[in-house]
C-alpha cells in the first residue's frame, strides 16, 4: 500500500469519525422538542432522525461541493492530507468539548475553523477568503436572526390562528404535526451536516490524487457519510437534547413544531437555493428562542442562551487553534 493511499484512507477514518460525532452532537437539532413536548419517545425520535439523516444526504450535493472545492484551495500530494486530517482532529475536538458540556455548538463551524487553522500555519494551500465570509461568515451571522424573527412571527401567527381551540385537542394536534416537522427537521440536518463530511472526503480523494474532479461525489461516498451520521445520530447526544429541550424554554407541542418548522425551512432554502452551508445548531436554537420569546421575554432563559452564544463564536477560533496543534503533530507523518 503506498504513502498516498495510506494518507487518504487515514483522512476519510478521520472524516467519518468526525461524522459520527457530529450525529450524536447535533442529534438534539432533530429531536430536542419532540421529545420534550412528549410528541415522540427518544428512540421513536432518534430512529426518524437517524433515516431522515440519510434521505437528506443524499440531497445535500451543492453544500458538499461548496466544502470539498469553495473553501481552502489545496494542491494535490500528502501534505495537502495532513492539512485536512488536522482539520479535522481539530473539528472532532472541540465537538467532544462542547458535548460533554452540554452545548450546543456548530459542528459545521468547527469542520469550517479546523480546515483553516491547518491552512493557515501551513506551507502549502489558501484560504479562499472570499467563499469563507460569503458563504460561512455572514451566514452565520443571518440564519441566527432569521431563525429567531422567522419564529417569533410563525409563533403569533399559530397563537393568532388557533386562539378560540380547545387546548386539549390542540396539543394533541400539534403533537401529531410535530411528527411532521421533526422528519423534516431531520431530513435539513442531513442535507447540511451529512452533505460537508462528504465535502471532505471528496477533498481528500482530490488532493490525494485519487479523481481528478474536485467537486465530483462518488455514489460510495453518499453512503458511507449517511450511514455513520444516522448511525451517530442514532446513538443520541442527550447532554445537547437536554440543553435545547428544556434549559433554553418549557417548550409545549406548539411551539416544538413552530421552531421545527422554521429552522428546516431556512436548512432548506439555503441547501437547495443558496448551496450555503449554515448550522443546524445555530438556527433551531435561535427559532427556540424567537418561539419563546412570543410568551414574554422572561420565558427564554437568557442565561443559558448567552452561554450558547459564547459558544457559537469561540467554535470557529477555537477549532482553527486545535487544527493547528494536530497539524504541527502530525505535519511529520504527512511529508512530500
Amino acid at each position: 500500500m503506498d504513502a498516498e493511499l495510506i494518507a487518504v484512507v487515514a483522512v476519510i477514518l478521520a472524516a467519518m469519525a468526525f461524522d459520527y460525532t457530529n450525529g450524536f452532537h447535533d442529534a438534539a437539532n432533530a429531536i430536542a422538542t419532540s421529545v420534550s413536548t412528549r410528541a415522540l419517545t427518544p428512540r421513536v425520535a432518534l430512529a426518524m432522525a437517524a433515516v431522515g439523516n440519510f434521505i437528506g444526504a443524499h440531497l445535500g450535493t451543492e453544500v458538499a461541493k461548496t466544502v470539498g472545492d469553495g473553501l481552502v484551495d489545496l494542491p494535490i500530494g500528502i501534505p495537502s492530507l495532513g492539512i485536512v486530517f488536522a482539520g479535522v482532529l481539530g473539528a472532532i475536538t472541540w465537538n467532544l468539548i462542547t458535548w460533554y458540556f452540554g452545548l450546543p455548538s456548530s459542528s459545521s463551524h468547527a469542520l469550517f475553523g479546523g480546515l483553516v487553522g491547518a491552512t493557515l500555519f501551513a506551507t502549502v494551500g489558501e484560504v479562499q477568503w472570499d467563499n469563507i465570509i460569503n458563504k460561512v461568515l455572514i451566514p452565520m451571522v443571518v440564519s441566527p436572526v432569521v431563525g429567531l424573527a422567522l419564529g417569533f412571527i410563525f409563533m403569533i401567527a399559530i397563537m393568532w390562528a388557533f386562539r378560540r381551540g380547545h387546548p386539549g385537542r390542540l396539543n394533541r394536534g400539534f403533537r401529531l404535526a410535530q411528527t411532521v416537522s421533526a422528519a423534516g427537521m431531520s431530513i435539513g440536518h442531513g442535507m447540511q451536516d451529512a452533505a460537508k463530511t462528504m465535502g471532505i472526503v471528496v477533498l481528500a480523494l482530490y488532493t490525494g490524487g485519487f479523481q481528478s474532479d474536485s467537486a465530483h461525489i462518488p455514489e460510495w461516498v453518499y453512503w458511507t457519510s449517511a450511514s455513520v451520521l444516522a448511525a451517530g445520530t442514532y446513538a443520541g447526544g442527550w447532554r445537547i437534547i437536554r440543553t435545547l429541550g428544556r434549559k433554553i424554554i418549557d417548550l409545549g407541542p406548539s411551539e416544538g413544531f413552530a421552531a421545527e418548522t422554521v429552522a428546516s425551512s431556512v436548512l432548506y432554502f439555503n441547501a437547495l437555493v443558496l448551496h450555503a452551508p449554515i448550522s443546524t445548531t445555530h438556527t433551531i436554537t435561535s427559532a427556540i428562542m424567537g418561539v419563546g420569546a412570543t410568551k414574554r421575554l422572561s420565558a427564554v432563559r437568557w442565561n443559558v442562551a448567552g452561554n450558547i452564544v459564547i459558544a457559537w463564536v469561540t467554535t470557529f477560533p477555537a477549532a482553527a487553534f486545535f487544527a493547528c496543534v494536530f497539524y504541527f503533530v502530525v505535519r511529520p507523518l504527512f511529508a512530500a
